[in-house]
């Protein structure tokens, strides 16, 4: 038997404020894929995301087919940190993954997991840095971290790139590779990156209100290229289409 979507959103409308934010979209991600979203500013990217988390109200029919965890991680486009919060980063990843409150320590089974996981987003001994003084682009990968641990069946990434020098992109797309390989992960990303779509994408969808085309990533860029509905800026990114 053919193996189920991670996710299958059919006919999905969302209408807020009285003004349709998205209308009639349809998508899967399947299982071991990375599945890029890219469209222009107010496409409804975010909308959809909110949708899928059960955010907002919609019609229509959002399915996810577990087969493990039932595990949805997630990655915002902004995470505010209160920089006065007395917590270190170790704490924060400690949080979700402990039954007593971090306040009372945390094992050593704990700590060599939380060290793993950092070498793996490429922060090796970030475990008892505060939070709050960590740059931009540090929280980022500990969001990261955060959400792929224990690795999920749907990882949804919000324009997850940003903030992130060249070194920390290329580990972060490793990261993807490797959730995608060994745990079968379906990835649905927002990007406004066309080389980096290029580089990781299984899978595009171009929203703008609606699904405007949707398929394998080469095929969906050669088409839209061809077409000047994508164009590509001088360092390799959407010039007319960015998030």
């Amino acid at each position: 038997m053919t193996d189920l979507p991670v996710l299958a959103i059919d006919g999905l409308t969302v209408e807020r404020d009285g003004r349709r934010s998205i209308t009639d979209v349809s998508l899967t991600v399947a299982r071991g894929t990375v599945h890029l979203l890219i469209g222009p500013n107010g496409a409804g990217k975010s909308t959809l995301f909110a949708a899928i988390l059960g955010l907002v109200e919609f019609t229509g029919h959002i399915r996810l087919h577990w087969r493990g965890t039932g595990r949805i991680g997630y990655l915002p486009q902004s995470f505010v940190v209160d920089r006065t919060l007395p917590l270190t980063v170790g704490e924060f990843l400690a949080l979700e993954r402990r039954r007593r409150p971090v306040c009372f320590g945390i094992g050593r089974a704990q700590r060599q997991r939380t060290d793993a996981l950092l070498e793996r987003v490429g922060l090796p001994g970030f475990a008892t840095r505060p939070l709050g003084k960590l740059s931009g682009g540090e929280l980022q990968r500990v969001l990261l971290a955060n959400a792929i641990d224990p690795a999920p069946e749907l990882l949804l990434l919000d324009e997850p790139a940003s903030g992130l020098d060249q070194a920390a992109l290329e580990q972060f797309e490793s990261v993807l590779g490797q959730l995608a390989t060994t745990s079968a992960t379906g990835v649905l990303m927002v990007s406004h990156d066309l080389a980096q779509v290029r580089r990781v994408a299984d899978h595009v969808t171009v929203l703008n209100g609606t699904v405007q085309r949707s398929g394998l990533a080469a095929a969906v860029l050669a088409e839209d290229l061809a077409s000047a509905a994508i164009s590509l800026g001088p360092d390799g990114s959407s010039a007319g289409l960015n998030p």
